[in-house]
């Protein structure tokens, strides 16, 4: 006769708790849920507006990679992949755009330049991936690419949608 048929119950449910809180535990630390997380900007209406008619005519991919919004939901902001490239309409304008080293080319870690229509200026990260952010236009876009992600795809998959909705001009 084996003596595990005779257990009390109990004991074996004792046993099987842990179990459990064990696979929940490891289930709720799995990478299951690798949404990227963006800041909202806060731009005043009228570029929250021209955020708004960008994000309708976005692509639904970037860089072969399918659009899956980032935490916490908003028209402003936007991603593609994992890790994630990340896109946030109404952002400030970044110092480096009226510095003078960067106009004339002589900052190695800004550079100003154009792709399919749309100016750019690229500041290298110290995790070695790109923050790009538009320039004459009504509204500062900012991309950011993680290290690896082939960069001038990005800004040729994203210039048709920058360009229809975002006008040229200055940002206020």
């Amino acid at each position: 006769m084996s003596s595990f048929r005779h257990r009390h119950p109990c004991v074996l449910r004792v046993y099987r708790l842990p179990a459990v809180a064990l696979l929940i535990t490891v289930a709720g630390c799995s990478s299951a849920d690798d949404s990227a997380s963006a800041a909202v900007p806060s731009p005043d209406a009228k570029v929250a507006e021209l955020c708004r008619n960008l994000d309708k005519v976005l692509p639904a991919k970037v860089n072969g990679e399918r659009r899956e919004d980032p935490e916490p939901a908003s028209a402003l902001t936007a991603s593609w992949g994992s890790p994630a490239i990340i896109l946030r309409c109404g952002v400030p304008q970044p110092p480096e755009m009226i510095d003078p080293k960067v106009a004339e080319g002589r900052d190695p870690d800004a550079v100003a330049g154009g792709v399919n229509g749309v100016d750019w200026l690229m500041e290298k990260q110290d995790d070695d991936g790109y923050v790009f952010t538009t320039a004459n236009r009504e509204a500062y876009v900012e991309v950011r690419a993680p290290e690896g992600v082939d960069s001038s795809s990005v800004l040729i998959d994203l210039a048709s949608a920058v360009k229809e909705a975002i006008p040229e001009g200055i940002a206020s």
